[in-house]
Parts: C-alpha cells; structure tokens; sequence
C-alpha cells in the first residue's frame, strides 16, 4: 500500500482518477496546510507527499516542508497546472523533487513511482561532460562534477551558470569497473551559485541498472 499526503485546495479526482494515484493500493490522505500534512506524516508516515500548484501557499508550503526534519527527506511532487513558468521555477527552488504536469502525460505514473520512495543516494565525486539542450544556449558545453548520486539524479558542481529548467545531456563514466553513462537530465534546484540539483529524465540502455549497482556497491 502507497501512502499519499496530498496538500491541494481541490478533490483532485476529476483530474487525476486514471493516474496511479487513484488505484486501490493507493491511500490518499488530504491536506489543506502544511501543518495538516505535518501531522498526517507523524501519526501514519508517508511514501509520497503532493503539492498542488493551484494552493496558495504551495511553494512556502514547501520550503516549510524541506526545512522539517520529520519530512525533509521525503519525495515532494508538485502538480503543474500551466505551461513551466515562474510558478514551476519557486517551486523546484522551493525543494520539490520534480513537477508533473496536468493534465497527465503517458509518462506521469512512471515518474511518480521513481519519486515514490527517495532512492539511495552515494556521495561521490566524478567529471561530467555537459551540453545544454534547447533555448538560448543550446549546443554549449562544459564539464562539472557529480558530488553524489542516486539511479534518478545527482548533486552538480559547475562553474558555468545553470537556470533552473534548463535541459543538459549528460555523459559521464561511473567510478571503478560500472561503465559510462549517457543520458539527459533537467535542472530542478539552485542550491547555491556552482552547486545544483539534476533529475536523470533518460538515460540511455542499461545505464540506470549500472548506476544502481555503483550506488549500492560499497565504497573501496
């Protein structure tokens, strides 16, 4: 059984009725503050908390959220409502792992199952070769270093300056005998001027198994 805590002004049901959310081995506890989702993850525990856009404290909810120890190190998924703008931009610097668009895609149940339960994560340090995709500053390409990393994103160290929502591809050869890995991936989080949060949005052939194993393995 999944245990949601979903914080939203609205039922949701219209909206996401045939998303994984709404399966029968979902429990879906509704919240309207945070200190509501606060007390539902202390009395029952949580796999997955859910933040509404359209709430009206949604990225401060947020950031109270991220700023808890009882649920700081909880998955958090904001539901998008609009096309990625300002709103989605407060809400990945808020602390939110990734936002799912409305209404959903063929591939929102997937990204919410990764997000269901924080994965393990390895410190480590490693170069990676990046090129930004689309926009303004499309085909330019530097290097940085991987400070830690889990099968669905990583801790970056660059020196260029990267804006949340930007697109990367992303190559990078795993520590010891676990191959390179090639893939894309987005910014989700400024966390300060050199340091940033990247979700892995593809990674090509069995790269996520091998970063599953490297993460798992234990440090030499």
């Amino acid at each position: 059984m999944i245990r949601a805590v979903v914080l939203s002004p609205r039922t949701l049901e219209a909206e996401l009725r045939d998303t994984l959310l709404w399966r029968h081995n979902v429990l879906r506890v509704k919240a309207s503050s945070t200190d509501d989702v606060r007390r539902a993850v202390a009395k029952d525990g949580a796999d997955i908390l859910i933040v509404d856009s359209a709430h009206p404290e949604a990225a401060d909810a947020t950031i109270a959220l991220r700023n808890d120890p009882l649920t700081r190190g909880m998955s958090i998924v904001a539901l998008g409502r609009s096309e990625f703008g300002s709103v989605h931009v407060d809400l990945l610097q808020a602390g939110v792992n990734a936002i799912l668009p409305l209404p959903p895609g063929p591939d929102w149940d997937d990204r919410l199952m990764r997000l269901v339960n924080v994965p393990v994560r390895r410190v480590t340090r490693f170069k990676v070769d990046l090129a930004l995709e689309g926009g303004r500053r499309g085909g330019e390409a530097f290097a940085g270093r991987a400070l830690n990393l889990s099968v669905h994103g990583l801790l970056l160290e660059s020196r260029n300056a990267l804006e949340v929502g930007e697109d990367l591809r992303l190559d990078f050869d795993l520590p010891g005998a676990h191959g390179p890995v090639h893939g894309t991936g987005t910014v989700v989080r400024e966390t300060s001027p050199v340091l940033f949060g990247v979700e892995l949005t593809s990674v090509e052939g069995d790269g996520r198994v091998r970063i599953k194993r490297f993460v798992e393995s234990p440090p030499p």
